[in-house]
């Protein structure tokens, strides 16, 4: 089906909810910039850690995000800055428009602008101590977020901000530039011959073996030169580590202490110590030592290439015109280095083919990114095709799927119709169960890793056979409808009350505990297929009542939680006060909110209080709360 959406229609339907309503320029911007950093990083607009700074003294910063990477099984952890500029429309002039915006950030990041407003001064603060302390695994990326992909001469400006930044800000810094198109190019489903592919070549000693694979090395140079390359077409060099069906392959931050060590140390031995990389191309053209890659992804070697590209450019683009005896010891022994490299002909297969290459090839290893729930075999895609016919719900199961479908409606009114209110994320919602029917409320706020294919709880929730009923669609479509309730309650960044901006999470994990409560009481089976069970009826439209009675009930809670001077609030939590220094934001991420009296007696006394609240009659009313949802459930 995307295969058959225009770029056009895509791009029309894309920008449907950022010009609604008639939003100033500034509002415009703001809008424009959000949508697309949120679907390239694959964040919600929700996240607290997107920073609004767009206006009179931003200092060149609209938007900035900080992106805080889990811990991989070294125990590193790299951190990210991305500050985004929004160039919608006629906002990009060219590339002077690149490069004097460019500058204006290294003048604020150097402390040379003043009349900055009060959030871009706490931002600059920040970002200040980020430089005091970053190391090798932390990074600054300037982001140019544009309508339409950058023209030649804008990506030389954007290549020639990267390399001024690098002198002024040191080698953390780096620059890219996204589009809708880059949203679009991810959505694709399928691979097919196209007028014009992405066409690379590398340097490579190579044998074909036929059975359309080639084996062999690159060197450490080359390998560089074809990253570089890559980037300076696409401007994006993250895009490498993804099929279209899928997102970033674990490339912002994790850094394997081993394979830097080699390269720092013994560049030339690399090859021996290294396992190799796997690129699958729509097809290859061998010509001598020369080899034409049309439409290369990286989809198993994230870290090693990452890793390379890091330390490549520290070492070879850090400026300069004279030598260095010590670097230039470096560059012979580098010229020595090789990695083991696959190259695999996918062609008009390439689907069903990649989606065995990546999952074989990456079994081994800790990539866990959520972008491999396409690659889930057809589990994902079954559950997607029974939403629709089961339920007239469209499942997103890619990034962009959602705006790809709206714009295929459009162009085949015949087609099945969607409305917007009845399209959901894949991923999304198993945050949704895991958060109510798992109890992990704290970790579904705070990762995303846990619930990608191979992380602990989408294993548990996958993988589970609870008396040999597995999750299925029907608990999916359950944790869909919860997921719509809450949206009647306005949860989010934009929440008009505060004690609702960070709480969605909670919500869930309330309503399934105080559902679970009336099921005990009713001496009812409360496992996790009975809870399914017992919301898909109280989902009924005839028994609204009943289920307004039970998230009436959660959002009491929530919002009595959140409130100051209240009694049993949050702010009165001994780990809160103790363990957590007061930091609700960190607070409602913890991995144990929720989970005992030990760990939140508060809420859990919140609990008790509106369980027994529900069990009384209220003033003209001839039946309890309790017993209306029990009534139906039973």
């Amino acid at each position: 089906m995307a295969d058959e959406i225009k770029y056009d229609a895509f791009r029309d339907e894309w920008m449907v909810d950022i010009t609604s309503g008639k939003p100033s320029t500034l509002e415009l911007g703001g809008r424009f910039a959000t949508k697309l950093i949120t679907q390239w990083l694959d964040i919600s607009p929700d996240t607290d850690n997107i920073i609004y700074c767009d206006g009179k003294g931003d200092g060149g910063i609209d938007l900035a995000y900080f992106q805080h990477d889990d811990i991989d099984n070294n125990g590193n952890e790299g951190h990210t800055w991305y500050l985004v500029q929004s160039k919608y429309g006629s906002a990009l002039q060219g590339a002077d428009t690149i490069v004097r915006e460019g500058r204006k950030i290294f003048e604020t990041l150097a402390g040379r602008r003043s009349n900055l407003s009060s959030l871009s001064v706490d931002l600059l603060e920040r970002l200040q101590n980020f430089r005091k302390q970053t190391s090798d695994k932390d990074h600054l990326v300037l982001v140019f977020a544009t309508d339409n992909p950058l023209n030649e001469s804008e990506m030389q400006a954007l290549n020639d901000i990267r390399v001024l930044g690098q002198k002024e800000l040191g080698a953390i810094f780096d620059a890219r530039s996204i589009s809708i198109r880059s949203i679009y190019d991810k959505t694709l489903e399928q691979w097919q011959p196209q007028p014009q592919l992405l066409s690379i070549s590398v340097r490579a000693d190579i044998k074909d073996t036929g059975s359309n694979l080639l084996v062999g090395t690159v060197s450490l140079i080359d390998l560089y030169d074809f990253l570089k390359a890559y980037q300076k077409i696409t401007g994006d060099l993250d895009q490498i580590y993804e099929k279209n069906v899928r997102r970033f392959l674990g490339g912002r931050g994790r850094v394997n202490k081993a394979i830097r060590a080699t390269l720092d140390e013994k560049p030339e031995l690399f090859g021996l110590y290294n396992n190799g990389i796997t690129i699958v191309v729509h097809n290859f053209t061998v010509s001598d030592s020369q080899i034409e890659l049309a439409k290369p992804f990286i989809v198993n070697g994230c870290q090693t290439t990452r890793t390379i590209w890091d330390v490549m450019r520290r070492k070879l683009d850090s400026g300069g015109t004279g030598k260095d005896a010590d670097i230039e010891k470096w560059k012979k022994n580098a010229g020595k280095g090789m990695v083991v490299t696959k190259i695999v002909k996918v062609g008009e297969t390439g689907e069903d083919r990649l989606k065995d290459i990546a999952r074989y090839t990456n079994s081994q290893n800790a990539v866990r990114d959520k972008d491999l729930l396409a690659l889930t075999g057809d589990l994902f895609r079954n559950w997607q095709r029974q939403m629709a016919e089961n339920h007239d719900v469209y499942l997103e199961i890619q990034r962009g799927g959602m705006d790809s479908q709206k714009a295929f409606q459009k162009q085949r009114p015949g087609s099945k119709q969607f409305k917007q209110i009845a399209m959901a994320n894949a991923f999304d919602l198993l945050k949704v169960y895991a958060a109510g029917w798992e109890g992990e409320a704290g970790t579904a706020f705070n990762k995303n890793s846990p619930f990608a294919p191979d992380g602990s709880i989408y294993e548990k929730i996958i993988k589970e056979n609870e008396y040999d009923e597995p999750f299925n669609v029907d608990d999916l479509y359950a944790a869909y409808r919860l997921e719509k309730a809450a949206d009647v309650y306005r949860f989010g960044r934009t929440a008009e009350k505060q004690t609702r901006k960070q709480t969605r999470f909670l919500f869930y994990m309330v309503v399934i505990d105080i559902l679970k409560d009336v099921m005990v009481r009713a001496g009812r089976p409360h496992r996790k297929k009975d809870v399914t069970k017992a919301l898909h009826k109280l989902f009924s439209e005839e028994n609204k009542d009943a289920r307004f009675a039970l998230t009436d009930a959660a959002i009491e809670v929530v919002d009595s939680y959140l409130t100051q001077g209240l009694d049993e609030t949050v702010f009165m939590e001994p780990a809160y006060r103790e363990k957590l220094n007061n930091d609700l934001n960190a607070f409602l991420k913890w991995d144990k909110l929720g989970k005992s009296d030990e760990y939140t007696p508060r809420l859990r006394m919140q609990l008790a209080m509106i369980k027994n609240l529900l069990g009384r009659k209220s003033i003209g009313s001839p039946i309890s709360a309790r017993d209306l949802i029990t009534k139906v459930i039973t």
